[in-house]
């Protein structure tokens, strides 16, 4: 089982690799085989959201900043990235780098700010930016955002192997790299000597500053990083999806985002990843599930709160977060412990319900 756990990332790039080009089926966990369209477009979301989570846990686990507005810096890059289309008639290569442009604008605007309090005082700051972000995209201005409805990407300034269900692969392809990149640059950063910094500033921001060093500008090149990251998951969001929606700006978002890494495990390089994709999948999945004909047939006092696909999703993650306090990434971690304590137990002849230590009461 521990080898298994250990070789998990090489069993998943095998996966993603040949996930394409395979027809298995897999009850269950995705409607049609594997290559098919519709379990790609869903995959390639799970595989963008794990790479949201990755990079939103560079402020969260490495740095120790709890952000709630890291939906505005998507919603950023997602939008820009569409008006520079249909507004100023951009190539969309022109148009990404115009999105994820304003997005490194936006975080070094709002991080020199927000970042000028600590604690709760930073997250409410925050969540302030981010709340303003959402009534901007709502109220429409000019009529840019689309409000509601949002507003859908002009093809005719998409890459053709990029539009249509046939180019499905594509995209998928587009998420698979999009995550790559994410984990590399994370990967990077996290070991560079500014990753160190932001390691002391979690555990101590006063100490660091008595070393000399300046936790602000570190903390900004952090928030700018991962708000960069973000930025860029947005145009790959508008390539998967084919326009800019309000639910991308809204909270929610960052809530979601919080979860994963919770779920997944703070702090950890691949918890966060795990969290995404397990979180995606469920959200798109226990839909199905609440609205099957098995919980249709159940009482009342079953169908009600299992017809919801918000409180199934509340529930597994209650149940992951009281059974793995530590997150997914915390598992293989549980079980050498558990193991070694069963060894402990036959070595020194204690049956396995009895504690190893202490004098007997």
């Amino acid at each position: 089982m521990h080898a298994a756990l250990r070789w998990w990332p090489i069993a998943l790039l095998i996966t993603l690799l040949v996930a394409p080009y395979s027809a298995l089926p897999v009850p269950g966990l995705l409607d049609g085989p594997l290559g098919s369209s519709g379990s790609l477009q869903l995959i390639a979301l799970c595989l963008l959201y794990g790479a949201l989570a990755t990079g939103y846990d560079l402020l969260l686990g490495r740095t120790g900043l709890l952000s709630f507005g890291h939906a505005l810096y998507f919603a950023t890059g997602l939008y820009a990235t569409d008006l520079g289309m249909l507004e100023l008639r951009l190539p969309f290569a022109a148009a990404a780098a115009f999105g994820v442009a304003c997005t490194v604008l936006l975080a070094v605007l709002l991080g020199s700010v927000s970042l000028r309090v600590t604690g709760i005082g930073f997250s409410m700051v925050t969540l302030a930016f981010a709340q303003a972000g959402a009534i901007l995209v709502q109220r429409n201005p000019g009529g840019v955002t689309g409000g509601e409805e949002g507003r859908s990407a002009p093809a005719d300034l998409l890459p053709s192997g990029l539009l249509g269900i046939e180019n499905t692969a594509n995209l998928y392809w587009v998420a698979v790299g999009y995550l790559l990149l994410t984990v590399a640059a994370v990967h990077w950063a996290v070991n560079s000597p500014a990753g160190r910094v932001w390691e002391g500033i979690k555990e101590n921001e006063r100490r660091v500053a008595v070393l000399g060093l300046r936790p602000y500008g570190y903390k900004l090149v952090a928030f700018v990083l991962s708000g960069a990251l973000a930025g860029l998951g947005g145009v790959v969001y508008l390539l998967l999806t084919g326009g800019a929606t309000p639910q991308a700006a809204g909270s929610d978002t960052t809530l979601a985002l919080l979860v994963m890494v919770v779920l997944g495990g703070s702090g950890t390089r691949w918890g966060p990843l795990l969290g995404g994709v397990l979180y995606t999948w469920a959200d798109h999945r226990l839909g199905d599930l609440a609205n099957s004909s098995a919980v249709a047939d159940l009482p009342a006092v079953l169908r009600v709160p299992l017809s919801q696909p918000l409180f199934l999703l509340g529930a597994l993650f209650v149940a992951v977060v009281y059974l793995l306090p530590g997150g997914l990434a915390g598992l293989p971690a549980r079980i050498r412990a558990s193991r070694s304590a069963r060894s402990v137990r036959t070595l020194v002849g204690v049956p396995a319900g009895r504690p190893t230590g202490g004098n007997p009461a």
